[in-house]
């Protein structure tokens, strides 16, 4: 929603507006009943006497129209000063706004910790923030295009106007407290660059990155980023799918991790789970009967995946489950293991 101060003064500025307009019709109407003028003088006159720039006049007054013309420099006057002035306190009050909500932000972006980086607003960016803030993930969008921003200025999303490339935008989207960065530029070069700053600053965090060029791909992962995307490969894919496994596709489609869908997926460090002195295996878990959730995959602590684990396996410390269910049976298992929705 738009600043309710913002608002107040666009009301004043609409309402000198409709006031000038009124004084100029009264004007021309006036000059042309009273003094019996042009259309054409009329308006000249009317302009000439509101503006005040005294030009002389067409003809020979009358005393019926001095006194007209004494009322309408007055009275316009008034209103061309009331004009003025609510113009000149819009625009002042505009950029003082505007400064506040750079700050404020500021204030918020300053504050956050673990949160996402998104670099570039475009249709990747888009729907990157699109999907964290559904997850209910904190995560701050650096964009270069101010119109970009402004366009966006009445959204809920944290924008640093800047190139991402720059230490000094990096810094101020707090990528000193981030948990991940996401490039999502359209030129590769600069998805480099933002790779290897953002590497720089935090050598901790996870850095995914997008490129359009299967070239690309190994420079960006040198430059250290833990994830290269290729949009057109997945997509090149994801058609080629649609033809030759059709249902299995629009199967996996359907699993999300957010969204009111029927089936969802979470992950779920083992620490959260239970105590891991005492390891315990998924059977013994056994959050199938407790839950109504499956678990369809395991992550163990150096990094590797299993699909579809034994019943046996052991859940040791520093470990991740997959688990899969409907909203509600994921509901239930945040609850009963007091989970916070990240």
């Amino acid at each position: 929603m738009s600043n309710p101060i913002v608002k107040i003064f666009r009301s004043k500025l609409n309402t000198a507006i409709v006031l000038l307009i009124f004084v100029l019709f009264i004007g021309v109407f006036g000059f042309k009943i009273i003094s019996d003028f042009s259309w054409l003088d009329a308006i000249y006159m009317t302009v000439i006497t509101v503006t005040t720039v005294g030009f002389g006049e067409v003809q020979p007054l009358d005393q019926d129209s001095k006194l007209f013309t004494i009322l309408l420099i007055l009275t316009s006057v008034i209103i061309v000063g009331y004009a003025l002035k609510i113009i000149t306190e819009y625009i002042i009050s505009k950029n003082d706004i505007n400064e506040l909500k750079q700050k404020k932000m500021q204030k918020k972006i300053d504050a956050l910790s673990g949160h996402v980086i998104i670099c570039g607003y475009g249709r990747n960016g888009k729907q990157t923030a699109k999907k964290l803030a559904a997850h209910h993930r904190d995560f701050v969008v650096i964009e270069k295009d101010e119109h970009v921003t402004q366009k966006n200025s009445d959204s809920n999303i944290s924008f640093v106007l800047g190139n991402a490339n720059e230490d000094e935008v990096l810094l101020r989207a707090g990528i000193n407290n981030a948990s991940c960065l996401i490039s999502a530029l359209p030129n590769d070069s600069e998805n480099v660059f933002v790779v290897l700053s953002a590497r720089q600053l935090n050598p901790n965090m996870r850095i995914i990155s997008r490129a359009s060029d299967e070239s690309t791909y190994s420079k960006l992962k040198l430059a250290g980023a833990n994830n290269v995307i290729l949009p057109d490969r997945i997509g090149g894919d994801h058609m080629a799918s649609l033809v030759v496994v059709p249902d299995l596709l629009e199967f996996v489609d359907n699993l999300s991790i957010v969204g009111n869908n029927s089936i969802n997926i979470e992950e779920i460090s083992v620490e959260q789970l239970y105590d891991t002195t005492a390891q315990k295996t998924i059977l013994e878990l056994d959050l199938r009967k407790k839950t109504g959730c499956n678990v369809i995959g395991y992550k163990d602590e150096n990094g590797n995946y299993h699909i579809n684990p034994e019943a046996d396996q052991k859940l040791v410390p520093g470990s991740k489950v997959i688990v899969l269910g409907r909203p509600e049976q994921i509901q239930t298992l945040n609850s009963m293991y007091n989970i916070e929705v990240s």
